[in-house]
């Protein structure tokens, strides 16, 4: 928000405090002022400032001085909302993406200005417990809206068919990133540097940064996978083609400054994923795959190396074009890391389309099923290294359900280890929805030598007993006390109903 609208509205809900504080309505104040009560709606709302002969007039209705009226100071009931007119929230978050503006919120506040103060800072104590930022919501709008378009962008995926089809390049072969450099250089006139962060380790973690300098200047770090360097490029590219000056100039954000930064990422991502892996042939390949009888793990890691990409960008580009093209929309993509020797595993990314029961968020220290398919494939994987056996990818595929719900998802896992980050190992999973559409789609959804496992989402709220899971890694504690609080609300309500329902003395004197 603006300073002029802080002001406005600081003033609305000051007045409408003090009028209320007095017993006063509308009407009221409006009698004793002369304003009218439409006058006065429109003051408290912050969508009008009175000169200052009105203010005076007020003050003096509402027994205040001027400056009393006027100042930007909130008394404590208040006072959290100052912090929220003035948060990067009000002034940055895409209220539009979900068709609404920031005054829609402005108006919900000034509506019940005391209760909204309440609210606003019962969820400031969460948000500081749980170690929430902005970019928090940043991150789940842009989740919300990429869910909301079944993760597809046609726009973006028509701009890099066109700027392939400007270059004349065979969109049927892969791209090399030595023809990503050629354009970033000829016609963008980058430098491209691949020593100068070698000499810093602790930007290691970082793909790639640019210094934005005359020419701008690409750092790559010098231990990418060739189809990882040629993603960065290719990211480079959409940001110069598509014109996006709000961006991030390392590869994963160090500051996320606005939501505009965070699209624009977005934007040049998948710009990159469109260029490396062409739409047309890659759903012509799926439909291949898809329409053999049983699963098939050669041919599938034969079509990911066919478009020289590392499992996170093949996997992830499925997930923008088979909602679409094959009618598959409910889907979800998962990313999981763990740090070898740890049997912690966190999950980094997610998108999910397929309403799957997912335990995440800010706080949440809980074990993750270890029957899940992203879990298993991080284990498998980090057994075959102990074995010297761990540099190929392992590839899991499974069906699974919930305990207690017959929901059923088809998932297929890849593992491997970070290229960047030594001893941590990672894995992402694709999962489908079993539903009517998939079983049409995907002939091979019923192979028998796919495993069915029932599944839950944390060890900690699994109801399975411990004889039935040979796999939990700790006691089901979350599960044993709902178990435990809803025995004793059951002998509580029966107490009390026996005790309604005995005969009371009757009060009739004899």
């Amino acid at each position: 928000m603006q300073g002029d609208e802080n002001v406005r509205v600081i003033f609305g809900m000051k007045l409408r405090q003090f009028r209320e504080q007095l017993g006063y309505t509308l009407k009221t104040l409006a009698q004793k002022t002369g304003l009218s009560p439409s006058y006065l709606t429109e003051i408290e709302k912050g969508k009008k400032y009175p000169k200052a002969e009105k203010i005076l007039q007020l003050a003096q209705a509402l027994e205040l001085s001027f400056d009393d009226l006027v100042s930007l100071k909130l008394d404590n009931q208040l006072n959290p909302l100052t912090g929220l007119l003035d948060s990067p929230l009000m002034q940055q978050f895409p209220f539009q993406l979900f068709g609404i503006t920031s005054r829609d919120v402005i108006d919900l506040v000034t509506r019940s200005p005391n209760e909204a103060s309440t609210l606003i800072r019962a969820l400031g104590e969460i948000a500081s417990s749980y170690d929430m930022r902005v970019e928090h919501l940043f991150y789940a709008a842009l989740r919300s809206y990429q869910e909301a378009h079944q993760n597809h962008f046609a726009d973006l995926e028509d701009a890099a068919d066109t700027f392939a089809m400007e270059q004349g390049w065979d969109r049927t072969q892969a791209l090399q990133d030595g023809v990503l450099r050629e354009v970033l250089t000829d016609r963008y006139g980058y430098v491209l540097d691949d020593q100068t962060l070698d000499a810093y380790p602790e930007l290691q973690g970082f793909r790639s940064v640019l210094a934005d300098s005359d020419p701008p200047r690409l750092l790559l770090n010098s231990k990418l996978l060739p189809a990882q360097k040629a993603f960065v490029l290719g990211r480079e590219i959409g940001y110069r083609y598509l014109d996006l000056n709000d961006r991030a100039t390392t590869s994963s954000p160090a500051e996320v400054r606005s939501f505009a930064q965070v699209l624009n990422d977005f934007k040049a991502s998948v710009f990159s994923g469109a260029l490396l892996m062409p739409r047309t042939s890659l759903v012509a390949d799926l439909d291949l795959f898809f329409a053999r009888p049983q699963w098939d793990e050669a041919a599938f890691l034969q079509m990911l190396m066919r478009y020289n990409a590392t499992p996170e960008m093949f996997f992830y580009r499925l997930s923008e074009l088979i909602p679409t093209f094959l009618h598959l929309p409910q889907l979800h993509f998962l990313r999981l890391h763990s740090d070898v020797g740890s049997q912690r595993y966190d999950l980094t990314k997610h998108l999910n389309m397929s309403h799957l029961p997912l335990p995440h968020g800010l706080g949440l220290h809980e074990h993750y099923c270890r029957r899940w398919l992203s879990v298993k494939v991080l284990r498998e994987l980090e057994q075959r290294q102990q074995y010297g056996v761990g540099t190929v990818p392992v590839v899991g595929v499974q069906r699974s359900h919930f305990v207690g719900d017959e929901t059923e998802y088809f998932c297929i896992s890849l593992a491997r280890p970070l290229v960047l980050t030594a001893a941590t190992n990672t894995s992402v999973t694709l999962g489908f929805r079993v539903d009517d559409a998939f079983k049409k789609q995907v002939r091979f959804w019923d192979d028998p030598a796919i495993p069915c496992v029932e599944i839950h989402e944390t060890c900690e709220r699994c109801p399975l007993a411990e004889v039935a899971c040979c796999d939990r890694a700790v006691p089901a504690t979350f599960y044993q006390r709902e178990q435990a609080i809803a025995s004793r609300n059951e002998t509580l309500n029966s107490l009390l109903a026996s005790l309604q329902a005995e005969v009371r003395p009757s009060n009739t004197r004899i």
